[in-house]
């Protein structure tokens, strides 16, 4: 839902994509309940149907968290003596260093 001031008008449609600082999304129940001042108009707009199911961008991010999910973890091992201070292994951003 936003407000147009300028046109004294409520526009009710879809839930947003992105935050956006003058819009607020409602439920099902008060988006139908909502009322305006005396005076303005609301705009209710229809949903479109083909919209219902999931999104490419729905559909990406999930393929993108299961590619990550399945990614092999690199095994952490514990470093010889000779090796005192030096980096044994990385897992991502993070690195193992030897203690002694």
């Amino acid at each position: 839902m936003t407000y147009v001031y300028a046109d004294q008008t409520a526009v009710l449609g879809p839930l947003a994509t992105y935050a956006e600082p003058h819009a607020y999304d409602l439920c099902a129940e008060h988006s139908e309940r909502l009322s305006a001042p005396r005076g303005w108009e609301v705009l209710r707009l229809a949903r479109d149907p083909a919209a219902e199911g999931p999104s490419s961008d729905d559909l990406l991010a999930l393929a993108d968290a299961v590619r990550e999910a399945g990614r092999p973890v690199a095994p952490l091992r514990v470093a010889p003596a000779e090796e005192t201070g030096r980096e044994t292994t990385r897992r991502g951003h993070l690195r193992v260093l030897s203690s002694d």
